[in-house]
C-alpha cells in the first residue's frame, strides 16, 4: 500500500529562501549600475539597481510561501506570518522611496516598528489563545510530541490537582510570550541602530537602504530566534518543575522517551 507522507519544509531551505539569499541579494545586487559610472565606479553584470534588487529578494520568499501552500494546500500559520512580513515590507519600501531617489524620513522608526509589530504580535496571540481550543503554548512546547499528556492529564484527575495544574500552564505561557515580546523591543532597537547616520538624501540613498534592510533581515532572525530558544528552556524547567510538584511525576515520566 501507498505511503501517504506529510510534507514537511527542510528548515535549511526555509532559512536559505527566506533569510540568506534576500539578504545577500540585498547587499550585493542593489548598486545602481549608471550611479556606479557616475561615482567612476566599475559597474558589475549583477549590479541590478535598488529596485529590481528588492523585487527580487522578495519575491523569492513570497514565490516559496505560494508554491509550499500549492504543494500542501495546507495553511501554515508562521510561514502565512512570513508571507505577510514579506508584503509588509514591499508596502512599507514602496511608501518610503521618493521618486527622486531620497527615502522619507524617520525610515529606521518605520522600519523598526515593522519589525517588532510580528513578534508583538504573536506574544499577544500566545496569550489569548489560553482559553482557545488549540493554545500556542501546546504547539511550541507543551505537546505530545515532547511530554506524555495523557499520563499527566490522568494524575492530575486522580489527585484531583487541575487548578494546580492550570496555574503551571498559566504562569509557562506567560513566560512564553515574554520572549516575543523582548524580540520585539529588540527589533525596534536593531533597525534604529543600523538606521543611524542614514543619509535618506544621498546619490545611493536607495541602495545604502536596501543594505540596511538587508542587514535587518539577517541579523532579525537571530535577535527573534536567539530569545525564543532561551525563554523556550526556562519555560521547558519551569513547566517541569511545576508538573513535578502537581503530579509527584518525575521528568522521566513526564517526557516521552527519545
Amino acid at each position: 500500500m501507498p505511503e501517504n507522507k506529510t510534507h514537511q519544509e527542510h528548515p535549511l531551505a526555509n532559512i536559505l529562501i527566506n533569510v540568506l539569499i534576500p539578504v545577500l541579494i540585498l547587499s550585493y545586487l542593489s548598486k545602481d549600475p549608471a550611479l556606479q559610472e557616475q561615482l567612476g565606479k566599475t559597474a558589475r553584470v549583477w549590479h541590478i539597481g535598488p529596485l529590481k534588487a528588492i523585487i527580487v529578494a522578495l519575491a523569492l520568499p513570497l514565490g516559496y510561501g505560494i508554491w509550499h501552500f500549492a504543494k500542501t494546500r495546507k495553511f501554515n500559520f508562521f510561514s502565512g506570518l512570513g508571507l505577510f512580513s514579506v508584503v509588509l515590507t514591499g508596502g512599507l519600501t514602496l511608501y518610503l522611496w521618493n521618486q527622486d531617489g531620497s527615502v522619507k524620513e524617520h525610515a529606521g522608526m518605520l522600519f523598526g516598528i515593522k519589525e517588532g509589530a510580528i513578534p508583538l504580535a504573536l506574544g499577544i496571540a500566545v496569550l489569548l489563545s489560553q482559553k482557545s481550543a488549540t493554545p500556542l503554548i501546546n504547539v511550541f512546547l507543551y505537546n505530545d510530541s515532547l511530554f506524555d499528556i495523557p499520563k499527566i492529564e490522568k494524575t492530575v484527575g486522580l489527585r484531583n490537582a487541575e487548578s494546580g495544574y492550570q496555574t503551571v500552564i498559566r504562569q509557562a505561557t506567560h513566560l512564553f510570550a515574554v520572549s516575543f515580546f523582548v524580540s520585539s523591543i529588540l527589533n525596534v532597537l536593531l533597525s534604529l541602530w543600523f538606521f543611524r547616520g542614514f543619509d535618506r538624501t544621498a546619490a545611493d540613498a536607495l541602495e545604502v537602504y536596501n543594505g540596511i534592510i538587508g542587514k535587518l533581515t539577517g541579523w532579525g532572525f537571530a535577535v527573534i530566534g536567539i530569545p525564543l530558544l532561551i525563554f523556550l528552556y526556562f519555560t521547558l524547567q519551569k513547566l517541569l518543575k511545576g508538573l513535578r510538584e502537581v503530579t509527584g511525576l518525575k521528568d522521566e515520566e513526564l517526557l516521552l522517551p527519545r
